[in-house]
């Protein structure tokens, strides 16, 4: 979450903040922080980045009120500009995409908001800048082609942004404050991506800083060039398109640019166009409780920014949160408004009681916590790469989205993650996560089998240590098991066991494989544990 603040003065141009209008914002699903005579606060959730700028907060709301219903359509023109990205590039930051924006007026407001949307979407959507970092410059003073390549950080030398004079790649990462705040997005790289136009001059380092002399937007600039780059291409595309649409917003005039990435595949850049999705209204009435008419839905879907037409819902490329057809149903509830449904009482008499489970699973939670150990959740996806190219038995989920789009097959997978994410922070780091995982099942009806595991890992950890984690835990649950040598390519050899209660094998515990811990980027020693809590219960 991210809380924003706009200018009051501005946002009542468009609306009036009385009562009736916060009220309406709040059923938005706009939380508003505080309201004074000088500016609005307002919390923007995670699935929303659209509603980071004042302008993007105005699109949503002018709609919801009727003000201003219905999908908007941004119109583009080809710029004939391109955008090289090169080979030579840090594997771990291969993509890049830009695009242009003319015709602005800038004054302080609007500068400080495009920097305010441009910072919050590199924490929000781009993960502090871990998914992708933007940039934005005065395209006056760039000569195209633009070329992103990878250089040797002390031959980088260019003046950063707000400094008083050049620096080379590493002394920008120890000398300038942005250069230290994100200098571990770049640790152990060999070379850092670099902006470079036609003329040679740097125009910036990302994802961590601009140029002080090609990349400082102020009230003269008229036409930016923005980029985005980083190592997840879709994000990348994501957070252009929220930033163009709220410069179109403030009068801007967007012109895509020919991005070509190192495999030569070419896209203009924005693509603005509408997705098309399909929705039900069979669906829309089962899942929210009410009996709506088609047209109901060509009245409730303008009002969250939609057109609709026969069983069709045209998706702003602004929303980046519209995955599935039960996301555009969320918003025809909002649409509807929370406060006109009748609340019910199930016509069923039942006593309460709670699962068996849920019981054990409190029990396991309540005992690593009292031993130091941190709870953790995460996704029941995970990313093509994170699991054997050979693994015959993976489950894909069709038409993912995201970059996720493999159904975890353990624990360990996603845990490591965690390690990977936290490498820099502070240690001992002791984690554990009761979680669902899936394998491939012949008897099941879907073909899947959901099963519930237990990890419980330490870094830096060794076996004897996470053993007496185990002994604990299962003298606790008064239960008994043995443990058996065996191999594991992911841990290390004489110190792998499986753990066997009544002669079943129910999981394993180790410490992890080197290997393994550099092909994450972990920096320190981990010991773990993963048991099937399916035989536990």
């Amino acid at each position: 979450m991210a809380n924003v603040k706009f200018p009051r003065k501005e946002v009542e141009k468009f609306i009036k903040l009385d009562a009736k209008n916060l009220d309406r914002i709040m059923m938005l699903g706009i939380p508003v922080e505080s309201l004074t005579a000088d500016e609005i606060e307002i919390q923007v959730l995670p699935n929303r980045p659209d509603l980071l700028s004042m302008h993007g907060f105005l699109r949503a709301v002018k709609a919801f009120v009727g003000k201003e219903p219905g999908l908007i359509k941004y119109k583009f023109t080809n710029s004939g500009y391109k955008l090289f990205v090169e080979k030579s590039l840090p594997k771990e930051w291969p993509y890049a995409v830009a695009c242009i924006v003319k015709g602005l007026k800038f004054d302080d407001n609007k500068i400080k908001e495009i920097i305010d949307i441009q910072e919050k979407l590199g924490i929000t959507l781009c993960r502090k800048r871990k998914k992708g970092g933007i940039g934005l410059y005065p395209l006056h003073k760039i000569a195209f082609p633009v070329r992103l390549k990878g250089m040797e950080p002390d031959k980088i030398k260019f003046q950063p942004l707000e400094m008083p004079q050049e620096m080379n790649g590493l002394q920008i990462l120890q000398r300038h404050p942005t250069g230290r705040e994100y200098a571990h997005l770049v640790e152990g790289w060999a070379r850092f991506p670099v902006f470079v136009d036609n003329n040679d001059k740097i125009m910036s380092m990302p994802p961590i800083i601009n140029s002080h002399d090609l990349g400082k937007i102020d009230e003269k600039t008229t036409d930016v060039f923005i980029e985005a780059t980083g190592p997840d291409f879709n994000t990348l595309k994501k957070a252009i398109n929220i930033i163009v649409s709220a410069l179109s917003d403030m009068g801007g005039k967007i012109y895509s640019i020919e991005c070509i990435q190192q495999d030569g595949k070419r896209e203009n850049i924005p693509n603005l166009t509408p997705e098309t999705m399909k929705i039900d209204i069979n669906n829309v009435n089962k899942l929210i409780g009410l009996e709506l008419k088609e047209k109901d839905l060509e009245k409730l879907l303008p009002r969250m920014g939609y057109d609709y037409s026969k069983g069709k819902v045209s998706v702003p490329a602004y929303r980046t949160d519209i995955l599935h057809e039960v996301d555009i149903i969320e918003d025809i509830a909002i649409a509807y408004g929370y406060e006109n449904f009748i609340p019910e009482i199930p016509k069923v008499a039942t006593i309460g009681e709670e699962n068996k489970e849920n019981l054990v699973n409190s029990k396991i939670s309540d005992i690593l916590a009292g031993l130091g150990f941190l709870e953790i959740s995460t996704l029941h996806l995970i990313k093509q790469n994170e699991i054997q190219k050979d693994d015959k038995d993976k489950i894909e989920v069709l038409d993912s989205k995201t970059e996720y789009k493999i159904l975890r097959p353990n624990l360990m997978i996603p845990a490591l993650r965690i390690f990977s994410e936290n490498k820099d922070n502070e240690y001992p780091q002791n984690i554990f996560e009761i979680g669902k995982v899936f394998k491939v099942s012949k008897s099941s009806e879907t073909g899947i089998e959901e099963l519930t595991n237990l990890f419980i890992a330490s870094s830096p950890g060794k076996f004897t240590e996470i053993k007496q984690t185990l002994d604990y835990l299962f003298k606790m649950l008064n239960k008994k098991f043995e443990i058996k040598e065996i191999s594991n390519k992911n841990l290390i050899e004489g110190r792998t066991g499986a753990i066997l209660v009544n002669n079943k094998e129910i999981g394993f515990i180790g410490e992890v494989h080197p290997e393994t811990l550099s092909n994450w980027g972990i920096k320190m020693p981990v010991a773990l544990i993963e048991i099937s809590l399916e035989d536990i219960i």
